[in-house]
């Protein structure tokens, strides 16, 4: 068999065997949430507070679709044309044009465009932030974060472009084999190293100080099953104001997180109802399987790669001769981009069901609907939710249950059903 044969059957296997885990892993049913009482959950929240959220999404709204736009747009100039081949030759010509700088610096080059000429719509996003009481954020701490953001896309980047080049350029027939077994490890590790490495960068953490509330959240997950490293304090209130806890990391990274933020907004009642939706996640493995359809959806992708990098039409727009070149880096942009836009319903649609899944954990760990509610409200109303987005919206991009959806949950709930 070819190396081109190979790779159809390998493609096969593991659509196959990504769809088997999926089916399995992902819950499809989701907890009842009748529209009746969604709508008799939003009645219940105050008219100012509904139409300033409402209002809040619309003027965000021309900004981010407007950098997915103009990002789609780059992206396919920069794939579909040469501009992108060039881009990369030019970054390395001045080391003689070699390959690992075509393929790191050039890489880094062809991305960077794309950020600097979506930078304004961040920077439109952090003006309606700012304006409606979100962020705490300077324009000097909002530009720190921005490079940073820069720089840690950079070594991640730099790292993983110059380890898949390397691959391409030693094995030039089957590198979409090595690629994708290296793609998915990448994934793996960056679940276990993100948490204890990179949020550090953009967040102090620091432990949660002995008192009743620390005793409640441990003793939740105990109570839970989910082991825990332990209890911190993110310092949000720096850049946000908005609440928030998560429980991050894997095994022994895995540690509850909250927001400083949410230690002044909320009860100790209501922190302790979000922590437990986030221990269901630890609970059904969400980072675990999350992690695993990330591995086999990147092992895909590249070995898809590999085979697109046949087709001549493709390759002759972007005036380049392999996909698995250096100077192929923006065709392959362009590919990722396209596709990335196309998954993003399902993405999100599994992401809410994911979600739906927690929030029916916390509700039968804690027992308090009422809280429970409570919370869903003061989350909306203090992050400044649209409580009932509008649906095309809700279908193309929510990764979580409306507000009026997870309050409905939670009255049906309270009746007994589940």
């Amino acid at each position: 068999m070819t190396s081109r044969a190979w790779a159809v059957g390998t493609l096969v296997v593991l659509i196959v065997v990504l769809a088997v885990f999926a089916a399995v892993s992902i819950p499809w049913h989701r907890p009842p949430a009748p529209r009746a009482d969604q709508l008799a959950a939003l009645g219940s929240l105050p008219a100012d507070k509904v139409e300033r959220g409402r209002q809040f999404h619309s003027d965000l709204r021309p900004g981010s679709y407007g950098a997915m736009a103009i990002g789609l747009l780059v992206a396919l100039v920069l794939g579909l044309t040469p501009l992108g081949a060039w881009l990369v030759t030019q970054a390395g010509r001045p080391f003689g044009g070699n390959w690992v700088a075509q393929a790191v610096l050039g890489g880094l080059v062809v991305v960077l465009v794309g950020e600097v000429v979506t930078l304004p719509f961040a920077a439109w996003r952090h003006i309606i932030v700012v304006r409606y009481g979100i962020s705490t954020q300077s324009w000097g701490a909002w530009t720190v974060d921005l490079l940073k953001g820069f720089a840690v896309g950079a070594v991640i980047g730099a790292v993983a472009l110059l380890g898949f080049y390397t691959i391409t350029h030693l094995a030039p027939r089957w590198w979409w084999a090595f690629g994708a077994v290296g793609a998915a490890a990448l994934v793996v590790l960056l679940s276990f190293v993100l948490p204890v490495v990179v949020e550090p960068v953009f967040n102090k953490f620091t432990p949660m100080a002995d008192g009743p509330l620390r005793v409640s959240l441990l003793e939740l997950a105990e109570r839970d099953g989910v082991p825990v490293r332990d209890v911190l304090v993110a310092d949000a209130s720096r850049r946000t104001r908005a609440v928030n806890a998560y429980v991050s990391g894997l095994g022994p990274t895995r540690r509850i997180v909250v927001y400083d933020t949410m230690l002044t907004e909320a009860t100790p009642d209501e922190v302790v109802s979000v922590v437990a939706h986030e221990l269901g996640h630890a609970k059904d493995n969400d980072v675990l399987i999350g992690t695993v359809l990330g591995a086999f959806g990147a092992a895909v992708a590249v070995i898809a790669l590999f085979l697109l990098g046949s087709w001549g039409g493709l390759l002759r727009l972007a005036g380049i001769d392999s996909i698995g070149s250096p100077r192929g880096i923006g065709l392959m942009l362009a590919v990722v981009t396209v596709v990335g836009l196309l998954a993003g319903p399902a993405q999100a649609y599994v992401s809410r069901t994911i979600e739906a899944r927690a929030d029916a954990h916390a509700l039968a760990l804690t027992g308090d609907p009422a809280t429970f509610e409570a919370m869903q409200r003061r989350l909306g109303t203090v992050n400044l939710s649209d409580p009932d987005p509008p649906t095309w919206e809700y279908v193309i991009s929510a990764s979580h249950p409306s507000t009026v959806e997870r309050m409905a949950a939670a009255r049906a709930y309270a009746r007994g059903e589940r």
